[in-house]
């Protein structure tokens, strides 16, 4: 069980952080500790976003492939150049 933390422990605190750290380095140390508690909310809400759309993709992708296969045109039929006996085969523009 976590014990309550009143007015008075709060002061207590900051003045033995105040002690061990000085003056100078205390907006360094809040700067870093902002930071930090940044990041980790960043990072958990960055995972719950994640799956999130993970789930949305899963549910839109069949309505993507049917999108996706109307959209595409036919493939046109490739003509191929075969020899015919006696003649040579034709040069292709493609060699």
């Amino acid at each position: 069980m976590i014990p309550k933390i009143g007015p008075l422990e709060l002061i207590v605190i900051l003045v033995v952080v105040l002690l061990l750290f000085g003056p100078k380095n205390l907006p360094k140390l809040g700067s870093a500790i902002g930071k930090t508690v940044k990041n980790l909310r960043d990072g958990l809400n960055s995972g719950k976003k994640d799956k999130k759309k993970e789930e949305e993709a899963a549910e839109s992708e069949p309505q993507a492939i049917e999108a996706e296969v109307e959209s595409k045109p036919e493939p046109k039929a490739e003509t191929v150049d075969v020899p015919v006996e006696g003649k040579p085969a034709p040069k292709s523009s493609e060699e």
